[in-house]
């Protein structure tokens, strides 16, 4: 978790970033600034780090030959963590890095911030940090104030809505041999260009910790009960949605998550067992992300999954049945006479 109560930002850097396949080019500002105004800090602070408060999953620098200080972004911000002086300067650096890598002709050009900050806290514990932001979007505003014995309207152009950031990641001086600790926000694009911002400029990796771990197995056993068994059993939409159930009540009950165990209390099935096996084996040669057989479940991790573990039987457009606790108490038919298939479902009181 992130939080930035007792947050101050230090430093700041603005540059101007086009879009190199398009022949745009970058603008450097000559020098940093140091906001003296509190409530245009306080404003700043609200615009940049807020976006975090809700973000969970954490990153690490990387490099595809496993040396970190061949990343780029990795090298810059160790350069301003080793030596305040040379935050403005590194700041260039990172906004003429940030430029190479923008040569996808749909990337939008905007302003780059690269922020200085004391005391952001995540995971309980405050470090300084490193922020870079980019604004693409810009948006009208109307202005409205009093004027003689009534009001004046008038609006402004190309501004920016504090609200609403765009792109950025915040480094936190901690961890620096693994990677340091990365949180990221990219809200603009999730189409094929938007992967320049994660990817090819930053360059992270998952960090795979407790929440990853625990997020990864219920995501890969969704998406196992939700198409694989399709493909090799003869399975009612009643039954998946009871699966998706058992194993959000053990990762709900459990404090550690066994692999053996799991299978036994939620699966139950030896055929069944061994092709979720063979299925989790596939995704982590896949995406390169193994899967540990046992870990610490991550309470925030089982509330994420949770929103998306759907337990809603949709019949036609007429009716929902949600399926909370045990499937026998439900039974599935077919009316010769209506030639429709139905429902029956049982139990002992109306609320």
């Amino acid at each position: 978790m992130i939080t930035f109560f007792e947050a101050a930002l230090s430093e700041l850097s603005i540059h101007r970033i086009g879009n190199k396949a398009q022949d745009e080019f970058y603008i450097l500002s000559e020098a940093s600034m140091h906001i003296q105004d509190e409530v245009l800090k306080n404003l700043l602070i609200q615009y940049f780090l807020s976006p975090y408060e809700k973000v969970n999953e954490i990153f690490r620098f990387t490099h595809p030959n496993d040396d970190l200080n061949l990343n780029e972004i990795y090298h810059f911000v160790t350069q301003i963590f080793e030596s305040g002086e040379k935050f403005h300067e590194n700041s260039m650096q990172l906004a003429k890095y940030l430029y190479e890598v923008s040569n996808h002709p749909k990337i939008k050009a905007g302003e780059l911030y690269v922020a200085y900050f004391e005391n952001v806290q995540i995971e309980g514990e405050l470090h300084d940090a490193i922020g870079i932001f980019k604004s693409e979007t810009k948006e009208t505003y109307l202005k409205v104030y009093p004027e003689q014995a009534g009001f004046k309207l008038s609006y402004e152009e190309e501004a920016i809505n504090i609200n609403k950031l765009d792109k950025g990641c915040i480094i936190f001086n901690t961890e620096k041999e693994e990677g340091y600790k990365v949180a990221v926000i990219d809200q603009t694009n999730r189409s094929a260009e938007a992967v320049y911002w994660k990817d090819e400029f930053l360059k992270l990796r998952v960090r795979n910790d407790n929440y990853n771990q625990t997020n990864n197995v219920l995501g890969v056993y969704k998406s196992f009960v939700t198409d694989k068994l399709d493909q090799e059993y003869d399975i009612s939409k009643a039954d998946k949605i009871d699966l998706l159930n058992k194993s959000m009540k053990y990762f709900k009950e459990k404090e550690s998550f066994d692999m053996d165990e799991f299978s036994q209390e939620v699966i139950g099935n030896k055929e069944g067992i061994e092709s979720f096996k063979n299925y989790k084996k596939s995704y982590e040669e896949e995406f390169d992300t193994p899967i540990a057989d046992s870990f610490d479940i991550s309470g925030a991790a089982v509330k994420k999954q949770a929103r998306v573990f759907k337990s809603v039987l949709k019949l036609d457009k007429n009716f929902h049945i949600y399926i909370h606790g045990d499937k026998e108490l439900i039974e599935k038919g077919f009316d010769d006479d209506k030639s429709m298939n139905f429902y029956k479902v049982y139990f002992k009181e109306e609320e």
